[in-house]
């Protein structure tokens, strides 16, 4: 046979889809040079061919410009778009917001390499394939994905700002495949977030450009007869010329990080102690595979120690939002509400949700709040070999209680009080003006990265009951609850809760807002009322406002201006009452309220009964029955 009779029969074989080299062998050995098909069956394909194979042509990456039409409602909520995945699914939707994306950026910014990853849930796999052919379609050079697909959110902050390229730069973003705490599956929730070159969340002038581009989309870039990359093992995928996708494994990066931060040895020693044991819950969620790095392999601790951290598209059914409402198999584990129990529940209790970004803490038959844990970490920095040199500064979402603020004035450092939503602090971080911040909505974490940080809560905590039994004869440990108490009894104790309605109907939620705000045009009309509230459910504790808001920000940093974050109820003991529309959901609205009481003496009292009076007041004044036709919340913390 003739080379050209060998090219001929070869591509008939490549319309049928065979392998050009396998059928070139063949083709050789009948043609007797049977020493090259054996040998060196690559250099024969060369030689055939020397500018490159019939089936390399037909599938080179092409790029191509598509047309398509937009989608109403794309607007990033406070941490990126979350709808149900059916609306992901739909034909181009998540293509709109990725393209969308794109042209947000500065000129120039998307040529380098871009973090792509998530926690993990239903539709994960074809977003990031999606995303690294629409990468290539817009300049990209270089897509990091983790391996599996996974990457917390926090630990997306950490590759950003430690994992250098070839070049020795940084990555200049990454998309984040996330919808938090929101439960998972094909008929639950999806969501998508940019982070950008300091490993923070997009700010609002950024995304503000996003939601505007999603409006008036018309084509976007993507790229044909791109191989789907095997996300489940390390390696680099080399796609066209100068295209490449790397999957690694980032547990490296973080626990690099951590150990920079934390004194490994000492909390080594807290978990070889015969008289500690702790527990962690995964939830189902992306934290498991980071956490039995660092828990296991790198402190110590039993694999029996770990609960639910084998990551699931659905989270295992449940819903991974570390609360005490949703956390049910932690909070049995720890004995909560049954003291009888608690002899033999763990010393120490943790829990992250699906992104691995929240984090919930509890002792024996006891439950940290957000508000305190953040307050007693910051009062405990020395703990911290990160924190050696003090506290910059200490920032805390506007609902979240004024514990932080009662740390800072004693350490005689600046408070920032900023909207819901991580974003804010950034700007306090990069300006070296604030060290720890936190949410009540479970989320805590310090400057090391952009995003906050469940595991660096859990080994914040860690650290802090290292530190607080070194010298502590066994048998005698210092317990979570011990070291809580003993906060509360130098700071005094901030008595708090929040009513969680969710998925209530969006007109409804915006009428009660508008109400609310109708009471704070007359506060002694105001007063009156809450005075009849009170009366009504025999209290005679008298209770005033003395200012009521629609809380506005000014950033410090920017002078950027944040309105309409939630309307307040201040009263003239201290005590306040908060509500705000959650932006984290994927249906509906959340109203969220807040109660707050600080008591300097009283440190001991159940919240429950401590804060009746002002609950009364909150659902009584916003007649939120009225408004969602919700008898009682869906969540209370």
């Amino acid at each position: 046979a003739t080379a050209g009779e060998i090219k001929e029969a070869t591509a008939l074989m490549v319309l049928s889809k065979a392998s050009t080299t396998a059928f070139a062998c063949a083709a050789a050995v009948v043609a007797g040079t049977g020493y090259l098909a054996y040998y060196q069956p690559q250099l024969l394909t060369r030689l055939l061919w020397p500018t490159g194979t019939p089936e390399a042509a037909a599938e080179a990456p092409e790029v191509v410009e598509l047309p398509t039409t937009p989608y109403e409602g794309q607007k990033p909520g406070t941490s990126g778009l979350r709808k149900k995945v059916v609306e992901f699914q739909k034909e181009n939707y998540l293509a709109n917001f990725v393209q969308a994306t794109f042209d947000a950026l500065p000129d120039g910014e998307a040529t380098g390499t871009l973090v792509v990853s998530g926690d993990g849930r239903y539709f994960s796999k074809e977003a990031i394939q999606l995303i690294i052919e629409m990468a290539l379609a817009n300049g990209v050079q270089r897509v990091w994905v983790g391996l599996g697909g996974l990457m917390a959110t926090p630990v997306v902050s950490a590759v950003i700002r430690e994992r250098k390229t070839p070049e020795g730069g940084k990555p200049f973003g990454a998309f984040i495949l996330t919808a938090s705490h929101n439960p998972g599956g094909p008929k639950a929730d999806f969501g998508i977030k940019y982070n950008c070159a300091n490993g923070g969340p997009a700010p609002e002038g950024l995304t503000s450009k996003i939601f505007e581009n999603t409006k008036v989309i018309s084509t976007y870039k993507t790229t044909k007869n791109v191989p789907t990359v095997d996300l489940g093992k390390v390696g680099t995928t080399k796609i066209g010329e100068s295209f490449e996708v790397e999957v690694f494994d980032a547990s490296d990066v973080y626990t690099d990080l951590f150990k920079s931060i934390f004194d490994f040895a000492a909390i080594r020693g807290l978990v070889k102690r015969s008289d500690f044991s702790m527990v962690y819950d995964g939830m189902h969620g992306v934290a498991g595979p980071f956490a039995t790095r660092l828990f296991v392999k790198e402190l110590g601790a039993p694999k029996s120690s770990l609960m639910n951290c084998i990551p699931k598209e659905d989270f295992g059914g449940g819903h991974p939002d570390p609360n005490l409402t949703y956390a049910e198999e932690l909070v049995a584990k720890m004995a909560y509400g049954k003291p009888a129990q608690a002899a033999v529940a763990p010393d120490f209790g943790a829990a992250s949700d699906g992104d691995a970004d929240r984090n919930m803490i509890m002792g024996r038959n006891f439950f940290v709040t957000p508000s305190d844990s953040v307050a007693i970490i910051a009062a405990n920095g020395q703990a911290i070999p990160y924190f050696k040199e003090g506290l910059k500064g200490v920032a805390r979402s506007m609902p979240t209680s004024g514990a932080l603020d009662r740390v800072a004035e004693a350490c005689g450092i600046q408070a920032f009080e900023v909207p819901t939503g991580w974003k804010f602090f950034g700007n306090l971080m990069d300006a070296g003006k604030c060290s720890i911040c936190g949410e009540e909505s479970f989320g805590t974490g310090s400057d090391h990265v952009r995003e906050k940080d469940g595991l660096w809560a859990v080994l914040a905590w860690l650290s802090i009951l290292a530190s607080k039994n070194r010298d502590t004869p066994v048998g005698q440990l210092v317990g979570v609850e011990d070291i809580v108490r003993e906060h509360w009894a130098k700071y005094g104790r901030n008595y708090y809760t929040r009513y969680d309605y969710e998925e209530c109907a969006s007109e409804g939620a915006k009428s009660l807002m508008a109400h609310l705000q109708e009471h704070q045009k007359d506060l002694p009309t105001l007063n009156t009322k809450i005075s009849e509230i009170l009366a009504a459910a025999k209290t005679s504790e008298p209770r005033e406002v003395t200012t009521a808001d629609v809380f506005e920000y000014t950033d410090p940093v920017d002078k950027s201006v944040s309105k309409n974050q939630g309307i307040r109820f201040l009263f003239a003991d201290g005590s306040r009452i908060v509500f705000r529309l959650s932006g984290t959901g994927s249906v509906g609205a959340t109203i969220r309220m807040y109660i707050e009481q600080y008591s300097k003496e009283e440190t001991v009292g159940e919240p429950k009964e401590m804060l009746e009076p002002l609950v009364k007041i909150g659902v009584e004044l916003s007649r939120i029955e009225h408004f969602t036709g919700k008898k009682a919340p869906d969540v209370i913390t």
